[in-house]
């Protein structure tokens, strides 16, 4: 692989705006080696008295003498910039005043001629290769700050840590005092020290003999360690407090708090090393391209000049990954170093060939079952049975479900493949605990297992003839669907660590959050599900309808009265508006919390379409003129309104100023055609809702309820086209902010007065 591409794929997304240009700065080498080629084939050649020469440039320079001290001057051959002889200096690179930074600028001045051969070029590529190691060291250096006050603040939390540890564990060596920060370590004016982080204090479980912190530190602090529920938020809401006790669970909280604080914070250590080592090798990498064409040596004095400045000297990141590795083992791992360093870690996802196989297979028994239905009703002439409207009221209903979930896990599988082609960092975005994500395979896997299951159901069930004598079909085969539901309803809540539970338990979280809404602080993975849901409303109407089929009706003749209930009328619409009201309320929290009037906007457009679809569901129901226009009305005013938000603030396109004409700025698949079709196509799903206010119907031989089911499919294909375009928003606006690591909340609160101390 050539490092070009080994650079892009190594570098950390979200900061690739910080990185050296090396494409850039390639091109400029290009337009040199292009120059210089010009020049040999018009330049006539030299001639001599012994032919044709080629002289080097150093030969035409004035004659010094035999004495001068430049010759076997090892000083002037070591001075900085200097790269062997005087005379063969390239490049003078020194530091230059710029008011910002502490140790200013640097600036190379190039030593050779521009002799209309490619020289004038040397310049630009100096000049850029000067803005872009400028660039890369501010960058550095102002992260380097950074983690030196975030390590001040985790030594704080564990001197708090200790202490509480103490309190708890055993408060008889509480009154001592100890230190977090050894006094040579301590931040002063000047150059600053690494703080120690507590690695001299003793392990949980290790206290014996030992001098304790002192306990007075947690009278200065206030523990904040009380899960979010919807309890904490009532009691945030109605300002009760509670009395400054610590109980053992606190202290078990406090841990895994920090715990996971130091995880992202080393992380963090990990991924600064990784950019100040990948920024050096390219530098010397495009040095070594820029001695190969020029045919000159400025290489060395370059790289000299980058290994002793900020960027190569520094070592604060390579000292604190050491203590953090130290007081993580000691305080978090009770000593042992595997499985400190194991947690520490990041986990990668290892690809596995086994998954693969089962898709294969999987996929091929979906396959052949798909066409073994097909042949199956066309070989027994199902279509014209006189069974075929009661299996299309009662049985199709229930097999749909599964069809919409798993159209809808293929669309997230695709959505994954191309997130990964155009390195949307997804993970992060969403909040997986790295390593257990789920690929596009495992999904696919999963979506093909759900896919057997339910077609091998849809074969046991397509016999359309009761049996005359008991007027009924077989009990077995009717009670597949529902026997389905229950054992994908298992398999969600296994307990067990199989199936993938940590994905299996993360979704399950968010749908509680999602329920639970506005008691939750809304996150990114709670509004993007609820967002699932609201293009999911057919299978929720599914979900109802095997409650009224084998709780009130006659399942073994395939006969209910669930269209001539009232109760199921209602429950029929108010289903369809519950994933738009939980948005509505995710809205209303962000509103109260966040005071951006985007959110309001934004509930708003939720609303409109509560309203909307609840007219539509009236009309459906009821058929009459005035509805039929109140459903138009509202449903073209929530068309409109969320067509622009989809295009303007969930894509960021059609932005007038870009430099990508309607689009944005930054733009991740290089096809431009691509953002103005999907526009189009989100613009045409969106008015589904004309099938069922006008009843257009393009085939009258397809059954309504085969109609409801492609209209329902196409509004989960748009949410599918939808989720690429709204994480690859996201994730350009991380790489703008340069956020590539989630705040994990620490257990303690420093008082004021103990701050200013």
């Amino acid at each position: 692989m050539k490092f070009g591409k080994e650079f892009e794929v190594n570098l950390v997304q979200e900061w690739q705006a910080a990185y050296m240009d090396y494409n850039g700065l390639k091109k400029v080498l290009k337009t040199v080696l292009h120059h210089r080629h010009e020049k040999q084939e018009k330049k006539p050649p030299l001639k001599s008295a012994r032919g044709s020469l080629k002289r080097r440039v150093s030969l035409y320079r004035a004659f010094s003498g035999l004495t001068s001290q430049g010759w076997g001057d090892s000083a002037r051959r070591d001075e900085p910039g200097g790269g062997g002889k005087v005379e063969d200096r390239v490049i003078l690179v020194n530091t230059v005043d710029d008011g910002e930074s502490e140790h200013g600028k640097y600036q190379t001045t190039f030593l050779m001629p521009c002799d209309g051969g490619g020289g004038e070029y040397e310049l630009e590529f100096f000049r850029k290769l000067d803005e872009e190691f400028n660039k890369v060291v501010k960058f550095y250096k102002k992260k380097v700050e950074e983690v030196m006050a975030e390590a001040d603040e985790l030594s704080k939390q564990m001197k708090a840590l200790i202490a509480l540890r103490i309190k708890i564990d055993n408060p008889v060596l509480g009154g001592n005092n100890l230190s977090s920060i050894h006094p040579a370590d301590s931040p002063k004016h000047g150059k600053k020290k690494i703080p120690t982080l507590i690695s001299q204090w003793p392990a949980k479980g290790d206290l014996k003999g030992f001098k304790a912190a002192s306990l007075s530190v947690l009278d200065q602090v206030k523990i904040n360690v009380e899960p979010e529920s919807p309890v904490s938020t009532l009691k945030n809401v109605l300002k009760t407090t509670k009395d400054k006790r610590f109980t053992k669970s606190e202290l078990k909280r406090a841990e895994g708090l920090l715990t996971q604080a130091f995880t992202e914070f080393y992380n963090k250590l990990r991924l600064m090393k990784s950019f100040c080592f990948l920024n050096q090798v390219a530098f010397a990498k495009i040095m070594k391209k820029y001695d190969k064409i020029s045919e000159r040596n400025a290489s060395k004095a370059y790289l000299e000049m980058i290994d002793n400045s900020y960027l190569g000297s520094c070592d604060e990141v390579s000292k604190l990954m050491e203590k953090v590795e130290a007081t993580f083992v000691k305080h978090f791992a009770n000593g042992n170093h595997r499985r400190g360093m194991g947690i520490l870690r990041p986990k990668f996802k290892r690809e596995r060939h086994t998954i693969t196989f089962f898709l294969g297979v999987l996929f091929g028994f979906s396959l052949a079952l798909s066409v073994g239905i097909l042949v199956s009703i066309h070989a027994r002439h199902l279509l014209n049975s006189p069974g075929r409207n009661k299996y299309m009221e009662n049985i199709f209903p229930l097999y749909s479900f599964f069809g919409y979930i798993i159209l809808h896990m293929c669309m997230y599988a695709v959505d994954i493949y191309y997130w990964n082609r155009y390195r949307v960092n997804y993970v992060f975005i969403f909040g997986f605990k790295q390593g257990t994500e789920l690929g596009f395979r495992e999904v696919l896997l999963l979506g093909s297992g759900l896919a057997v299951l339910t077609f091998a159901g849809v074969v046991s069930n397509l016999d359309m003839d009761m049996d005359p004598r008991t007027r009924s079909f077989s009990a077995i085969t009717e009670l597949v669907p529902l026997g389905l539901l229950i054992i994908v309803g298992l398999i969600t809540f296994c307990p067990f660590n199989i199936m993938y539970r940590s994905s299996r338990f993360f979704l399950i979280q968010c749908m509680f959050r999602c329920i639970c809404a506005p008691l939750y602080k809304v996150t990114l993975p709670d509004f993007f599900l609820a967002d699932q849901l609201t293009s999911q409303v057919q299978a929720i109407r599914c979900l109802q309808f095997y409650i009224c089929h084998y709780g009130w009706g006659d399942y073994k003749r395939r006969s209910n009265s669930c269209k001539e209930s009232e109760i199921y009328q209602t429950f029929y619409l108010v289903v369809a508006t519950i994933p738009y009201w939980i948005r509505f309320l995710q809205c209303v929290r962000r509103l109260v919390e966040e005071k951006d009037s985007n959110h309001a906007i934004n509930g708003l457009k939720y609303l409109s379409t509560i309203i909307a679809v609840a007219t539509r569901t009236v009309f459906d129901q009821m058929k009459t003129g005035n509805l039929k226009i109140a459903a138009t009305l509202t449903s073209v005013f929530a068309t409109c309104i969320s067509t622009y938000w989809d295009l303007i603030k969930d894509w960021g396109l059609l932005q007038r100023d870009s430099k990508n004409r309607w689009l944005r700025d930054k733009l991740l698949v290089p096809n431009k055609n691509v953002y103005f079709i999907a526009m189009v196509v989100n613009v045409i799903l969106r008015l589904a809702w004309v099938q069922s206010v006008f009843g257009f119907n393009p085939a009258p031989f397809i059954h309504k309820k085969i109609l409801s089911a492609i209209v329902a499919s196409l509004e989960i294909f748009r949410r599918g086209m939808w989720n690429f375009f709204r994480v690859e928003n996201e994730h350009l606006n991380n790489v703008g902010k340069y956020r590539a690591f989630k705040s994990v909340p620490l257990p303690f609160n420093y008082e004021e007065e103990y701050k200013d101390a």
